[in-house]
């Protein structure tokens, strides 16, 4: 599949699952990347809840905050309802303004 447009144009393919670095090499140089998945990995998150599975933040250090419907009740990571998007960018803005971003 392919997706072209104006200057840019980008081009999907098939392959088995590449690592996080070797998907950071390929987007370089860039000021911020947002990831979706590789939630194993060492990098900043934002554990995403919804109805009732398990919290991961109890368990990974790198999650740096929560969103979801409810106040969460075992975390004092700072909280965003999900819908909260402002306030979730704004945290963004701020982690990366405060140097913090990286692992």
């Amino acid at each position: 599949m392919a997706l072209v447009g104006g200057l840019r144009y980008a081009i999907m393919r098939e392959q088995e699952e590449p690592t996080l670095a070797e998907v950071l090499v390929r987007l370089a140089p860039a000021d911020l990347i947002l990831i979706e998945g590789f939630k194993r990995e060492p990098h900043p998150k934002i554990e995403v809840r919804g109805g009732s599975g398990p919290s991961l933040a109890a368990n990974d250090p790198s999650i740096v905050a929560i969103a979801a419907d409810a106040a969460p009740t075992d975390t004092h990571l700072p909280w965003f309802k999900r819908d909260d998007v402002t306030g979730i960018a704004d945290f963004v803005a701020n982690i990366i303004a405060a140097g913090t971003a990286r692992p």
